[in-house]
């Protein structure tokens, strides 16, 4: 089905990859298959690799003859995707491939995410390594692991793992852009043990399910203004405490690094203060709609009566945790803290309330910190901390990652102007995101590495809305073939 879609789509190496790709189980930390995808393909192009421990993998493409001798040059992209879903999407992560769509002059997936971000940069550089047109030197093509989940694959890299001191990272999201530059972060958890209490009598349960946020990316869409539904969720729990509500389950968000689309709680209540409860929620969707109308206009709020027969709940959480944890979510602050002052509308500093999770003896709230400047990075992250501990909650910290600091006087970024301005008759915007690139570790294991990030246009990156611009993505594979022959002239 995945190749009908195709069909017809220009570059075609790159989209008949990325086809492939798609049919491939590759969530972070289980991308076993797509290396072996990898190194199969390697193989049967007659192509050296190499693999470490963490599972990274670098091909070897040999210069086009009379330029052997010219500099070695890095296309990095990375192999594993964010796995999400529509709730009401049947889909196993594991086993079953990616459903593409061709909408208008985008590709989508059903009900999931798509796996652009990065599967379209892997997808190029498999291309380029078999693309007869093009006159190129010395090639590494570095496929790093789980980068989505904590920049692993990256930070296992050795010193000697690549040769070449000028990389092409293919892992950016916007036609027309050079990002020299990115932020750096870290994850703080907070860590609540489970106290229980019995279910009172006469105590009713009802399931509260707040979804239909978009949600988004935790650092590029953070600016935009979208709901959190964590967030939402504990707003609502905090006005309902007036009718002595017991807690018996919450859950929300899935990744540390996608804005909450959806939550859940499971409330025993009185049965007498339905109606009550009931027109509280309803007030609360519609005074949320009118706060998100412009920016996140699908929220819905459900709340419906749990038959006894499929209630597997036992005990309500004590009511003095109940208030513990509905205080310190309502308290994390979630969203932009600061916006950079030397790159205009650039987020300097940011916070996600990223998820909720608990199971029979520990309730785990997990939040990520961005920031471009280090120590602001590191004073938010103790915000959130601080509000844990207020809360009597163990605290962890990842030990996070650094930023990349742009270089205007760049020789990459020079060439790269110039070749794009004579391309395509227009300057490219240059960037800094506000989100964690490889480059930030790669700029700090390979001091002096002259680098560049750049991709096609992709929207909604990390969650089911997300889809890939096709006129982009020619124009990208189109502008890596002319930088790559034009590096060696």
């Amino acid at each position: 089905m995945n190749q009908k879609v195709i069909e017809g789509l220009e570059p075609k190496l790159v989209w008949q990859r990325f086809a492939e790709i798609s049919q491939i189980p590759r969530c972070s930390k289980h991308e076993e298959a797509i290396r072996t995808y990898i190194k199969t393909f390697s193989l049967q192009h007659n192509l050296d690799y190499k693999e470490d421990n963490a599972g990274n993998i670098v091909i070897f493409v040999k210069a086009s003859a009379g330029f052997e001798n010219k500099p070695t040059i890095v296309l990095q992209s990375h192999v594993d995707m964010v796995c999400e879903k529509n709730k009401d999407k049947v889909h196993d992560f594991s086993k079953d491939g990616i459903q593409l769509i061709k909408e208008g002059e985008w590709v989508r997936a059903n009900g999931t995410t798509l796996g652009a971000d990065n599967g379209i940069g892997v997808a190029a550089q498999l291309a380029i390594a078999k693309d007869d047109e093009l006159l190129h030197g010395p090639l590494e093509l570095l496929f790093t692991v789980d980068e989505e989940t904590g920049l692993t694959g990256v930070n296992s890299l050795t010193p000697d793992f690549i040769s070449g001191r000028i990389l092409l990272n293919l892992d950016t999201e916007e036609d027309g852009a050079f990002y020299i530059g990115c932020s750096g972060g870290i994850d703080t958890e907070g860590y609540f043990k489970i106290e229980f209490e019995e279910i009172k009598k006469n105590y009713i349960p009802y399931k509260i399910f707040v979804n239909g946020c978009k949600g988004g990316h935790s650092g590029v869409d953070i600016s935009e203004g979208r709901a959190n539904a964590i967030k939402l969720l504990a707003y609502l729990l905090s006005n309902l405490e007036e009718f002595d509500f017991q807690l018996g389950f919450i859950q929300g968000g899935s990744k540390r690094n996608a804005i909450p689309r959806e939550a859940e709680a499971i409330i025993f209540i009185d049965e007498k203060n339905e109606a009550l409860v009931r027109e509280l929620i309803n007030e609360q969707a519609i005074e949320t709609s009118l706060e998100f109308k412009k920016n996140d206009a699908e929220i819905k709020y459900t709340f419906e009566k749990i038959p006894l027969t499929e209630l597997k709940i036992k005990n309500a959480f004590k009511s003095e945790l109940t208030k513990r944890v509905i205080n310190t979510l309502t308290a994390l602050p979630h969203g932009v803290i600061a916006m950079s002052k030397s790159i205009k509308g650039l987020v300097e500093t940011s916070t996600n309330l990223a998820t909720v999770n608990y199971d029979s003896y520990e309730l785990v709230i997990g939040t990520s910190q961005r920031s471009s400047i280090e120590n602001a990075k590191r004073n938010i992250s103790k915000t959130v901390q601080s509000i844990f501990e207020l809360a009597n909650a163990k605290v962890k910290t990842t030990d996070g990652y650094p930023g990349w600091q742009p270089n205007v006087d760049s020789q990459l970024l020079k060439k790269a102007k110039k070749i794009y301005k004579n391309t395509f008759d227009d300057d490219p915007k240059i960037k800094a995101v506000h989100a964690g690139l490889e480059c930030g570790i790669l700029s700090d294991k390979y001091p002096g590495i002259d680098m560049i990030s750049f991709g096609p246009t992709i929207i909604g990156a990390h969650s089911p809305d997300e889809k890939v611009n096709i006129k982009a993505v020619e124009k990208f594979y189109s502008f890596l073939k002319i930088l790559l022959y034009e590096l060696i002239m």
